[in-house]
């Protein structure tokens, strides 16, 4: 199988008998071994000692009064962030199980980068024996915020990061940066458009996350969209569903809908309720999605064989920024599935 999303850690986990990814030590340490917890040569002697005592025992149980003599105030609160995170995952042994506990919680107290990361992990169990990189390049939506693009007809995603580091440095790096802050002209860079014909240029910038992805309805993007949403969905429900790309809803017993981000969700909120939308709100939506559940059994019995609409929608500063737990909380599943 070719590799790819090296960054994603899946070497530092095991599979479960189920699918699922166990905690593993070595999970917890590449945590514990982040620039805000790795101690530096100008660390007080409590940090270095506690730093070596949670690489010997990742799981170690570390108290207040083990932070509190930490000369750096800042330090102590990192470790309490990466500590409440590890206690987290440990508490619900694997991946996904603390992943889908935070959204039964209430008050979400994990720093958004961490469930990123989570995510991004998951997706590259998933996609394990995947070898469609328009598909994966897709599944990046889950994890990375992207920038939208409409140009003449035209809808292309980017990841967000990228665009903004590339705007910034023209797409070399420093020296970039350098030519900037002296008013140097900078040459226009514009990412490579993943389709069918370069595909294969994706597995070797995996980790680069520089390639755009053209979005349209007729276009591969947004099928490989449905295909991983398919894929999430069938991780965690257990359940299976055909999604696929539509360019309106035409139901007229219109039953259950899903944002799959927040914009999403209040734009079919509002056409649900029948409230007027503003042109420039419904331009913002990107894709439109029909759900079907294989098995109807699967689904609430006061739902079975109605479909469920999914959307995907822009913010207003042309961003993705997708809530894939969304999939989790909202599913219209029968009880015990």
């Amino acid at each position: 199988m070719r590799p790819f999303w090296k960054s994603a850690g899946y070497h530092l986990v095991e599979r479960e008998a189920n699918g699922w990814l166990r905690v593993t030590p070595d999970l917890i340490r590449a945590y514990l071994t982040r620039p805000e917890i790795h101690p530096v040569e100008e660390s007080c002697a409590v940090e270095h000692m506690l730093f070596e005592r949670l690489m010997t025992d990742p799981f170690a149980q570390i108290t207040d009064e083990d932070l509190a003599p930490m000369a750096d105030p800042d330090t102590a609160d990192n470790y309490r962030v990466v500590l409440g995170f590890r206690d987290h995952l440990v508490a619900h042994k694997t991946v996904e199980a603390a992943y889908a506990a935070l959204f039964r919680a209430g008050a979400i107290a994990i720093p958004p980068v961490f469930i990123d990361q989570m995510v991004h992990l998951i997706l590259r169990n998933i996609l394990r024996n995947c070898q469609d990189p328009l598909r994966l390049r897709a599944a990046e939506l889950f994890f990375r915020e992207q920038i939208v693009t409409l140009n003449e007809g035209t809808v292309t995603i980017a990841d967000s990061e990228i665009v903004e580091m590339m705007s910034e440095t023209g797409g070399l790096g420093g020296l970039g940066a350098l030519l900037m802050e002296s008013g140097t002209p900078m040459r226009e860079v514009a990412l490579d458009v993943l389709g069918e014909e370069n595909a294969e240029i994706y597995w070797e910038r995996s980790d680069r996350f520089d390639t755009a992805l053209d979005f349209r309805f007729t276009q591969p993007g947004p099928d490989a969209f449905a295909r991983v949403l398919e894929d999430w969905i069938r991780h965690f429900a257990r359940v299976d569903v055909r999604v696929q790309p539509v360019q309106k809803i035409r139901d007229e017993h219109w039953s259950w809908h899903i944002g799959l981000d927040a914009d999403a969700t209040a734009i079919l909120n509002a056409l649900y309720n029948e409230e007027g939308l503003s042109e420039a709100d419904n331009m913002r939506i990107l894709c439109l999605f029909r759900m079907d559940f294989q098995n109807r059994t699967d689904m609430r019995s006061d739902l079975r064989g109605k479909p469920v609409w999914l959307g995907l929608a822009m913010s207003k500063d042309n961003k993705i920024r997708m809530k894939p737990q969304n999939l989790l909380v909202n599913l219209p599943l029968a009880s015990g599935s």
